[in-house]
């Protein structure tokens, strides 16, 4: 699978747990964040706005307040269930940069 569908099957989901979980739709509410992902050879990004995120977009951004680094295996398999978000840390496969409060509300997406 590619790794841009797989993110934007990510994307729909978390889209879809926030409209159904009325706490967190309100944590998320006010939330404005932009999150780079730097695959190497693939760069996405997006942008968490009103407790939504409206799309995945290709390229790169300035500024993002988070930053996630990893490489499309890696990201396939997190999302595919094959390796869990620790062992994936703990083996240096994917690195995250920002503010410990933006890392804590990343960590839902997984």
């Amino acid at each position: 699978m590619q790794c841009k569908s797989i993110l934007e099957d990510v994307i729909a989901k978390f889209n879809q747990r926030v409209e159904k979980n009325v706490e967190l739709k309100k944590e998320l509410e006010c939330v404005e964040k932009t999150v780079q992902l730097d695959l190497g050879c693939e760069q996405y990004n997006f942008t968490l706005s009103c407790s939504k995120v409206e799309r995945l977009n290709e390229g790169t951004i300035p500024n993002p307040d988070i930053v996630l680094i990893s490489d499309p295996d890696t990201v396939e398999k997190l999302f595919t269930g094959e390796m869990k978000i620790m062992k994936a840390w703990a083996l240096r496969k994917i690195k995250v940069k920002g503010s410990i409060e933006d890392l804590m509300r990343f960590r839902k997406f997984f």
